[in-house]
C-alpha cells in the first residue's frame, strides 16, 4: 500500500445493481459489470468513471450487501429498470489510496488503510446494525481496464472510504 490522503469529493450520480451475497459468491456481482455497461450503452450513456464496488453492509461470517456500479454524467437522468437503480456517491471527506496489485490483495490493503486511519484518529461514516457494519461510502474503484491490462497483478484499484462529518 502506498500513499493515503484525505480529500473532499462532490456528490456523484451513479447507476448500479445491488446484491446480497456471501464472500464465496463475490464473482456473481463482478460478473454483472458487463451487463451494467450494456444497460448504459442501450440508453446512449457512457460511464463518467471506472466501475466500482460499493459495500453497503458487511458481515463477513454471513452476508454482504454489495453494489456494482458506474458513475454517470451529472446531466444524465435514467429511470431505474429491473434491478438497475440510480443512486449517488455521497459528498464529503474520504480517505483514499490506490493499490497496485491483484484484487485478491484488497482485503489486506483495506486492513492497512483502516489501521492508518485509526492511528490518525479518523472516524468513518458507518454504524453497526443487526445485519453487520453499514457504511455510507466504502468503495473500490477499478481504474485498470482488463482489456488493456490482462495481468491482474498490475491492476490499480482506488480504495475510498467516507469519513464521518
Amino acid at each position: 500500500m502506498s500513499h493515503y490522503r484525505v480529500e473532499t469529493r462532490p456528490e456523484t450520480p451513479t447507476v448500479g445493481i445491488t446484491e446480497a451475497i456471501t464472500m464465496t459468491e463475490f464473482a456473481k456481482v463482478a460478473d454483472r459489470i458487463p451487463e451494467l455497461a450494456g444497460w448504459l450503452a442501450e440508453r446512449g450513456t457512457r460511464p463518467a468513471g471506472p466501475p466500482f464496488f460499493r459495500y453497503h453492509v458487511i458481515d463477513m461470517a454471513a452476508e454482504l450487501v454489495v453494489e456494482v456500479g458506474f458513475p454517470v454524467p451529472d446531466d444524465v437522468t435514467l429511470a431505474s429498470a429491473g434491478d438497475v437503480t440510480m443512486s449517488t456517491i455521497p459528498a464529503g471527506r474520504y480517505v483514499t489510496t490506490v493499490h497496485r496489485g491483484h484484487p485478491d490483495e484488497l482485503a489486506d490493503a483495506t486492513s492497512e488503510l483502516l489501521r492508518w486511519a485509526a492511528a490518525e484518529g479518523l472516524a468513518f461514516d458507518r454504524h453497526d446494525n443487526d445485519a453487520g457494519d453499514a457504511w455510507a461510502g466504502r468503495f473500490e474503484f477499478y481504474l485498470t481496464d482488463p482489456a488493456e491490462q490482462p495481468d491482474m497483478a498490475a491492476w490499480d484499484t482506488e480504495l475510498a472510504f467516507k469519513l464521518a462529518d
